[in-house]
This record gives structure tokens, sequence and C-alpha cells, in this order.
């Protein structure tokens, strides 16, 4: 190329070029402002209609990446390029791609038929793909629960799906499950009245379902009874540890022997 043609690209074609970088780098931030802001009004609308905010963060997601892969679309477009082609392109490397990541997409339908069953929403307390805590986002293709130890984990959508799915918060309340070993030298049934008027007493126990408290087995030691509160599942561990203290407040106040396992000797 000689001189005479640098000349005449740099005078013609580079002054062309460079306003199209510059129209395509406009159009780029301009379509990421309004994807943004379609996106944002979107979610206000949805908040608006009470929509739940699962839903809500899970067609947020696939809005936008609709609206940035058109937007890509566009630019290419701008330039002279195909789109149609390119599309056809894109179109056969998602099918390799989802060949090749087949887990992916599961987890993504997975996603997409939880949100139509509907066996949990933001904020519940679950126990999913061996994970148990509170639900924090569910996003595309996995969801992000934070367990009572503060860990944010996220658990692929597919192997929730695929598993048992135990919801804590669906119902008003929850049982707290205890037991009180006792000696044989104590009556059963004093036992079971004192238990029955302290967990009444303890904060957060519900009041429909009544506490259970009832005679559960005979033992060589003595017997044991059954003490199961209700509560609602945020107040379960307080309501746990309240009535294991008032068990052994019950047993120290009333005077009990300590449950001790009885030996037989026989003599031949």
């Amino acid at each position: 190329m000689d001189a005479t043609s640098i000349k005449a690209f740099i005078s013609t074609t580079a002054p062309e070029l460079g306003i199209k970088i510059l129209a395509a780098l406009a159009f780029w931030f301009i379509g990421r402002w309004l994807i943004h802001w379609v996106v944002s009004l979107m979610r206000a609308a949805l908040n608006r209609n009470h929509v739940d905010p699962t839903l809500i963060k899970y067609l947020g997601s696939i809005v936008a990446i609709a609206l940035n892969i058109t937007l890509v679309l566009g630019i290419l477009g701008y330039f002279g390029i195909q789109t149609t082609s390119f599309a056809a392109l894109l179109a056969g490397a998602g099918v390799a791609i989802g060949a090749a990541w087949s887990g992916m997409l599961g987890n993504f339908a997975a996603g997409a038929f939880m949100l139509i069953l509907r066996p949990f929403k933001v904020g519940d307390f679950v126990s999913v793909g061996g994970i148990t805590g509170t639900v924090h986002e569910l996003g595309l293709f996995g969801t992000t629960i934070v367990t009572p130890d503060n860990v944010m984990t996220t658990v692929g959508n597919g192997k929730i799906f695929a598993d048992t799915i135990q919801n804590f918060s669906a119902l008003p309340v929850r049982r707290v499950e205890r037991t009180a070993q006792l000696s044989g030298a104590v009556d059963p049934l004093d036992a079971i009245a004192r238990f029955k008027a302290a967990v009444a007493k303890i904060p957060n126990v519900a009041t429909d379902p009544a506490p259970e408290v009832s005679l559960l087995d005979m033992n060589l030691v003595g017997t044991v009874i059954a003490v199961r509160p209700y509560a609602h599942t945020d107040h379960y561990w307080q309501v746990y540890f309240d009535t294991n203290e008032m068990i052994v407040r019950v047993g120290r106040e009333a005077g009990w022997p300590a449950p001790t396992p009885s030996q037989i000797i026989r003599q031949a």
C-alpha cells in the first residue's frame, strides 16, 4: 500500500469507521442503561403488585439476558454484519454448549418448575439438597441458602428438584421434640402435670396446638416423658433450649433423684 492509498484511507474510511465505533460505544452504554432501567421498572411494577420476590429476581435475570443479546445483535447489525447468519451460528453454538452443559440446562429447567410449583420462597427455612437454612435467592441455575451458622451456600436447582424438599416455614408452627428420663422413684403422672404447667410458661410457645406432654416409654431406669411444645420456625431454637432448661429446673425444684440404671443381682 503506497502513501496515496494510505492518505485516501485516512481521509475517507478512517473517519467513517471512527464515527461508527463511537456510535457503537454510545449504543452500548445507552443500551445498557436502558436495560437496567427497564428491568428496574419491571421489578418495581411486580413489587407493587405483591409478586413473590423469588419470581421477580428470576424474571429480571431472564429479561436482562434477552435484552443484552438483542443489544449485541443490534450493534453488530449497525456495523453491517449479517445478524441472521450470526443468530444461526449462535443457535448452533447453543446446541453444542447445551449438549456439553446439560447439567446447567437441567438446573435452569428445575428452577423454572420450582417457580411454577412454588415449594418454597425467599425467606423460608428449608432443608433441600442436604442443606438446611434460610432461602436467600432463587437464581437461574442455583438456589442460595444461608445456613444457621451464617454460611452462604449455593445448591444446584436440579439437585433440589430431584431430592426431598422440606419447608419448615410452610405451616404456622412446628413441633419441638424433647424427652425427660425420670428415675423409677418419680411418679410419672405428677411429673406430667408439672411439665405441662411449666412448658406453657415458656415464651413463644404456641397455644394452638397445645404442648403435648405424655408418657413415652418405660425402661430399667424409670419412665420417659415426651415434652413436645409447638413454636413458629423463627422461635424454634429458643423454645428448644428453654424446654431443656425447664426440664432440668422442674426436676431440681421437685427434688427428684437422678435417674440411674437399676441392677439386678441373682445368687445361685
